[in-house]
């Protein structure tokens, strides 16, 4: 009896391992424009960020940084799609941060910062 039991076990583990496994991943960015500590020209800056999966974008969110240490929330541009968050801003000459918050279809959060100069 023990027998049929480890044989029937040992079917049903190997079974479980040859199944397709779905792949959930996290939203890790890929690259991001302006890339971290770039120096762009103003006053129109596109800020565009791929990730390696796909992310929701309501639920995702970019904040930029000001130079003076001040926040501003921005909208994602109509065209952000299954991989990319895109925006845009006016901006004048100084130091900025964007901190941007990335909502993974598996459900997990990820967050960065990604900090630029403008000229």
């Amino acid at each position: 009896m023990k027998t049929r039991q480890l044989a029937v076990a040992s079917l049903m583990t190997c079974a479980l391992l040859l199944l397709p496994r779905v792949a959930l991943a996290h939203a890790h960015l890929v690259s991001s424009s302006p890339a971290a500590n770039a120096t762009v020209h103003g006053p129109d800056v596109a800020i565009d960020l791929k990730f390696n999966s796909r992310v929701e974008t309501k639920g995702s969110t970019i904040t930029l940084v000001l130079p003076g240490g001040l926040t501003q929330p921005l909208a994602l541009d109509s065209h952000s799609n299954n991989v990319n968050l895109d925006t845009h801003a006016h901006l004048k000459p100084g130091s900025y941060t964007l901190r941007w918050q990335a909502l993974s279809t598996d459900g997990h959060i990820t967050r960065g910062e990604i900090p630029f100069t403008v000229r």
